[in-house]
């Protein structure tokens, strides 16, 4: 079943290989450069009546050293039959593109962690015809968030980081870290990467506290124009609109004046405070509540308000 976490997986090892950074350092590899990987079919199926797709499958050219192919696999707990699935997945691309494959299994905890760790055997007996062994990205191989710089330098490994540990009792300083460190963004980036982490979150607690930091930060960051700030701009504006809405329609119905369906409707979706302002100082006066809506030179014909 794929779920928002392997949709996330699947599209920041695709878009941003620099996550494999670790990986490629416990193997004493040279560091992943985008330009060296190339993103292919995760489609492994030989035969149609059992479809088999790995999360992410890359293929690394390095400029100095052997290829190779990278298969990543979005691991959220254990599951009896993953061992006879990676072995194919591996035998399957090693026989299809004739290249050595490396098997990475990211979990988001301690348990599914050390269980993808393998080794995964086909044993007859004593004897191993074939052994798995995926290395993992997890809670003890990808470091918590602790640098705020880091998030500047490295947006997709500190997102990576945040997903491998949403599960940590550390995930709400981690959440908090990353969302001070995104005040430096633009705001298209701001938005791509907190997208990337909410949708990578799925339905842990860690997400809800994530979408909270997105429209509580702008506290941190006033007069940034953060994707933050904006978020929680509209959404203070928002509420003025309907408080002042409410004013109005309490105050004509203290009055004893009829307040029709479309009179309503009209109140309670405008969203110029000015406008609204302007109904409430004569909600006091008017005999007629659609009377608040005529006689206002300083609003436009054409104003979406005054239709």
């Amino acid at each position: 079943m794929v779920t928002s976490t392997h949709e996330a997986a699947h599209r920041i090892f695709q878009e941003h290989p620099e996550v494999l950074a670790p990986v490629f350092e416990a193997l004493g590899l040279p560091p992943p450069v985008k330009a060296d990987i190339a993103a292919l079919s995760p489609d492994v199926t030989e035969f149609r009546p059992m479809e088999r797709r790995v999360d992410t499958v890359l293929k690394v050219e390095p400029t100095d050293g052997d290829g190779f192919m990278v298969a990543v696999e979005m691991q959220t707990k254990r599951a009896p039959d993953k061992g006879a699935n990676w072995a194919y997945y591996v035998a399957y691309m090693r026989a299809k593109y004739d290249l050595p494959v490396l098997l990475v299994a990211v979990c988001k905890n301690r348990p599914t962690a050390s269980w993808a760790a393998g080794p995964f055997e086909c044993r007859v007996g004593p004897w191993a015809t074939q052994v798995t062994r995926p290395f993992v990205l997890g809670p003890d191989t990808v470091p918590e968030i602790t640098d705020e710089s880091m998030i500047v330098r490295e947006p997709a490994l500190a997102t990576i980081a945040a997903i491998v540990h949403s599960e940590s009792k550390h995930i709400a300083a981690i959440l908090d870290l990353l969302a001070r460190g995104m005040r430096s963004f633009d705001k298209p980036t701001a938005k791509y990467w907190c997208e990337f982490l909410e949708v990578g979150l799925e339905d842990t607690p860690a997400r809800e506290t994530w979408r909270g930091l997105q429209k509580m930060v702008a506290t941190y960051f006033p007069g940034r124009g953060t994707l933050f700030e904006e978020t929680y701009l509209e959404g203070k504006a928002e509420g003025e609109a309907k408080g002042e809405a409410k004013g109005v329609l309490r105050v004509l119905e203290v009055r004893g004046l009829h307040v029709s369906h479309d009179a309503r409707e009209r109140i309670t979706s405008c969203t110029d405070l000015d406008r609204l302002a302007d109904w409430l100082d004569r909600s006091g006066t008017v005999e007629r509540a659609e009377d608040l809506f005529v006689g206002n030179p300083e609003i436009s014909e054409d104003d979406p308000g005054n239709a």
